[in-house]
């Protein structure tokens, strides 16, 4: 019998190699106490970075309040057909966490006058809240089949639709900003109920408006660049004919366009992911937030202070229909040869206006009605008072132009209350909607409390570590005493075996715990799996064999 060929060189250190690939990873997935409590308090800092609120009390018992919301996709997934009937809901912070945390959730941001719906016949009895005591049982959570708030509003949003465009929203896909409406009108009276818009749908193009026009503008390039191949074609022919004197190009056409600077390309990388605004819209450092069109022509008589004191112009809707605003894109065609003109044509008609008697006389009656106006105004906010109306004569809106004609959204500025007319016969238009009195307060569950400066707490209620030091100090004295007689037990039969590791500088691998422990419990069969389970990891063969 021929005696079993020695490994070959190559074999041997296949084996080898396979060999260190398995102490390493054993090195990788070995830790010290010290490192697992360190790395498990940061994870915690990171929950408590994404999640900073207290997650202990739901917000039902508070009443209806202007708060944070999120609607259950998982309890009240919406119909596929539109015309069946729908229940929405809405739940709190705390509920969206507690009850509902391995559920699909969409966050609505901030509602007012809402009552948090979680543990009401809204919600499915298998979604009970977890957070507020059963009156049944006096025992804390299952709290399920209660009447909901009559009062709250719903729209669109809590089927995960937002926008005029009715955009299914996903935070993974969609790119950009949305504005939320300030809110005039539910979904009842034609307004929106605080949704959230796309800029391109505030002014009617689209949400995907950009894109639109990115490629319109490509097809106008191609077509402009379209005269390029006949001019080279002709030059080809023109360098055949000997006779011919045009002096031709060696270039191809791609390398007669304009060069990019790198730098120039480097923005537009960095800016791909950014959509820009579209036109007409508003920067956004000039306003403080919106009103939308529709919850504007649910209530006409606020159009008055388009273009006013703390408003801006007004950004129109742009539809086949006509509107005021159709010839803000001619306007915007004119060449530069005719606005040289036509700021020369201006400068004439303006020196010539100087110089005429009307002007003069002009300017005497704009002073003198200014300055009316100013004491006009200063008397008014002297007896003009927050959250009531003005008893004196003056209207402010009486003095505003007529509205402007066609649809269109109303920004407005940080002080646009200030500017809102109070007097006896218009406060009723503020008082119907009090987030135009004074700002509105949103409320925030408190912040959770911080754990120790290695790395932050779990949510509310401290980290792990200091969960476990806290249970121990409220045990009682018989069952401490137990515990200590079994930790110091437990230490002598450890020491040992810790102390070999720490002699020899290796490290503790899951497999040298796992096989310690099945031999203090005496589980011989542990002991065996253990133990091949080493000797595989020190000499590993394929299942076919050699």
């Amino acid at each position: 019998m021929d005696p079993p060929q020695a490994p070959s060189s190559s074999a041997r250190a296949e084996a080898k190699q396979r060999s260190l690939s398995t102490s390493s990873q054993k090195s990788d997935d070995s830790h010290t106490a010290a490192e697992f409590i360190d790395s498990q308090l940061r994870l915690e800092a990171d929950a408590r970075e994404a999640l900073p609120y207290s997650i202990e009390n739901c917000t039902r018992p508070l009443g209806s309040l202007r708060q944070i919301l999120f609607a259950c996709l998982t309890c009240n997934p919406p119909p596929v057909n539109t015309t069946d009937p729908y229940t929405p809901a809405g739940i709190c912070y705390s509920c969206s966490v507690q009850c509902h945390g391995e559920h699909t959730l969409v966050e609505l941001f901030n509602k007012r006058n809402f009552t948090c719906d979680c543990g009401t016949t809204r919600l499915p009895v298998t979604a009970p809240c977890t957070l507020r005591i059963n009156q049944e049982t006096g025992m804390k959570g299952n709290v399920h089949s209660e009447v909901p708030e009559a009062n709250n509003k719903y729209n669109q949003n809590f089927k995960n639709k937002f926008c005029g465009c009715q955009l299914d929203y996903d935070p993974f896909m969609q790119k950009g900003t949305m504005f939320q409406c300030l809110g005039l009108g539910t979904t009842e009276t034609g307004g929106c109920g605080e949704d959230w818009w796309h800029p391109g749908c505030i002014v009617g193009l689209g949400s995907n408006w950009h894109e639109t026009a990115s490629e319109k503008g490509t097809a106008q390039k191609l077509k402009k660049d379209s005269v390029l191949p006949s001019i080279v074609e002709v030059a080809e022919v023109s360098v055949d004919d000997p006779g011919s004197t045009e002096q031709v190009d060696s270039k191809p056409a791609e390398e007669i366009a304009a060069p990019v600077s790198s730098e120039a390309q480097g923005d537009g990388e960095d800016d791909e992911d950014e959509i820009p605004l579209p036109p007409g819209f508003p920067d956004e450092d000039d306003f403080e937030g919106f009103i939308c069109y529709k919850c504007v022509d649910s209530n006409p008589w606020i159009k008055r202070y388009a273009g006013t004191s703390g408003f801006l112009a007004p950004v129109f809707y742009r539809s086949a229909a006509p509107s005021p605003e159709v010839e803000v894109p001619a306007k915007a065609q004119i060449s530069n040869e005719d606005q040289v003109s036509n700021l020369k044509k201006r400068k004439t008609v303006d020196d010539d206006d100087a110089n005429s008697p009307t002007h003069a006389k002009r300017v005497k009656e704009d002073g003198e009605n200014s300055a009316e106006t100013k004491v006009q105004q200063v008397a008014l906010s002297t007896a003009t008072l927050a959250g009531s109306p003005t008893t004196g004569k003056s209207c402010k809106i009486n003095k505003l132009s007529p509205s402007p004609s066609g649809r269109f959204s109303l920004f407005f500025k940080s002080d646009f209350r200030d500017h809102l007319c109070r007097c006896s016969d218009c406060f009723h238009n503020l008082a119907d909607h009090p987030q135009l009195l004074e700002e509105e307060e949103t409320y925030e569950p408190p912040v959770s409390e911080d754990g120790d400066e290695a790395g932050g707490s779990t949510i509310g209620s401290g980290s792990i570590y200091d969960r476990g030091e806290s249970a121990l100090k409220n045990v009682d004295r018989v069952r401490a005493i137990e515990g200590v007689m079994a930790y110091n037990h437990l230490k002598d039969k450890l020491k040992p075996f810790f102390q070999q590791f720490a002699e020899s500088g290796k490290a503790i691998s899951a497999e040298d715990i796992k096989a310690h422990f099945a031999k203090m419990r005496g589980d011989e069969q542990a002991i065996k799996e253990a133990g091949e389970g080493a000797k595989v990891s020190d000499h590993r063969k394929e299942q076919g064999g050699y």
